[in-house]
């Protein structure tokens, strides 16, 4: 029984799914057709396509658009031949991708996208980053993305936004991932992280201009259990400049509440960095960032007051493990001697899990300011959030009575 549980992963599917498919638009001459091909690739002889969608036993196919694109009031949506994951190239296969692997990559590119020009790395676990940076070097952005959390990052999707070096591909296959892309890997790159023979490692050229699809949006498709669709424009940041940050303001009773202080240059450098990673993360969510790194991420949670909680607590036990990892190469959940464990948790108490001096980052407002004042009271220095609850004026107070600065994006970043 444990074998032939085993062996439904290494199922490939046969898919049915057609070689094009299109989509209509309007009637007359108002009518526009996207015309979309599947993706497949050759591997050992054999042209394939997905290995399997969310889980094995479910068929699943990719498609590039070739052909049309659509205006919707004043956004013009991506036009064909501009590819990103559509056109990734596997250097090494490994197990051929599934649907996760690509849609981990995609989220990816989409943080990826809005960071600049600085090298950076996101690694994905189930289509949110467990941990994200930017560094001096390709190398540094690596290291501190992957021990923001260590223990998540493992048989992850790693993305780098500049081409693969030996010294980065050495630290990445001193652990174990499931995927690595980037624009480009050197010779000795290459050889490194092939010796992973089971890691599938995926080119894409055009990621040498992925700053270029910061402003683009596409339709997104969601189906609904009785076969139908509801179709929207995919989201993008507004936000994405200091100068786009607004100081906190609100009026309440006739009497109007601003931010007394403003953000220093590094937490407006973080603020913003923070808002970027959270267009690539699931709602509710919260996050906490310090020196242009991930220090605690809280997903999918259906409270503001509680994702916030898990964010802090996630981080407590990240660090815990990193202290562990960096003093022993134990890993904290290997640790059996549970009195070393408690130094380890008392170490990373006493740095507030990292979070002391980080910045907190909303995707939707504060309703109260309870959500607010957990980062407050593990010492953030500053906020940014959309704004627009009733209560703006409150949690404005709460972070003046503590020296918080406070941003506003004016824009939501919810992601389901």
């Amino acid at each position: 029984m444990g074998e032939d549980l085993k062996k439904m992963y290494r199922t490939v599917m046969e898919d049915h799914f057609p070689e094009k498919m299109e989509i209509a638009f309007g009637e007359g001459s108002e009518r526009r057709v996207l015309v979309y091909e599947k993706v497949a690739w050759v591997l050992e002889g054999q042209r394939t396509g997905l290995r399997y969608g969310e889980n094995p036993g479910q068929e699943a196919a990719q498609y590039r658009l070739v052909n049309g694109n659509l205006t919707l009031g004043d956004v013009t949506t991506i036009a064909p031949g501009k590819y990103l994951c559509s056109e990734i190239e596997l250097l090494q296969s490994g197990k051929h991708p599934g649907k996760i692997n690509i849609t981990d990559a995609d989220n990816a590119l989409n943080i990826l996208r809005y960071l600049g020009e600085r090298p950076a790395c996101a690694i994905m676990k189930h289509n949110n980053p467990s941990g994200v940076a930017l560094g001096r070097t390709l190398c540094d952005a690596y290291e501190r993305a992957n021990l923001a959390d260590r223990v998540a990052a493992f048989g992850g999707a790693i993305a780098l936004n500049k081409p693969c070096d030996r010294p980065t591909a050495e630290a990445i296959a001193a652990a174990y991932a499931e995927v690595v892309l980037a624009p480009e890997f050197d010779e000795g790159s290459f050889a490194v992280l092939a010796a992973r023979k089971n890691l599938r490692i995926m080119r894409i050229r055009s990621m040498k201009n992925l700053l270029d699809f910061a402003p683009e949006r596409s339709l997104d498709f969601k189906s609904l259990i009785d076969g139908g669709l509801i179709v929207q424009l995919s989201f993008r940041p507004e936000a994405r400049t200091k100068a786009d940050l607004r100081p906190a303001e609100a009026a309440f009773k006739g009497k109007t509440y601003t931010t007394r202080r403003l953000p220093t240059e590094r937490e407006a450098d973080d603020l913003l960095f923070g808002w970027m990673v959270e267009a690539g993360v699931t709602s509710n969510s919260v996050l906490y960032v310090k020196d242009l790194c991930t220090v605690g991420i809280g997903t999918g949670e259906q409270d503001r007051v509680g994702v916030a909680e898990i964010a802090r607590d996630k981080a407590y036990r990240k660090l815990a493990d990193r202290l562990c990892w960096e003093k022993l190469q134990v890993p904290y959940n290997e640790l059996g001697d549970e009195k070393r464990k408690r130094e380890f948790d008392e170490a990373a108490a006493a740095q507030r899990g990292g979070i002391r001096g980080a910045v907190m980052v909303s995707d939707a407002f504060f309703p109260f300011r309870d959500g607010a004042m957990v980062g407050i009271r593990e010492g953030v220095t500053a906020i940014v959030q959309p704004g627009g609850s009733q209560n703006d004026h409150d949690v404005i107070e709460a972070c003046n009575e503590h020296d918080v600065a406070m941003v506003f994006t004016g824009q939501r970043s919810f992601k389901h």
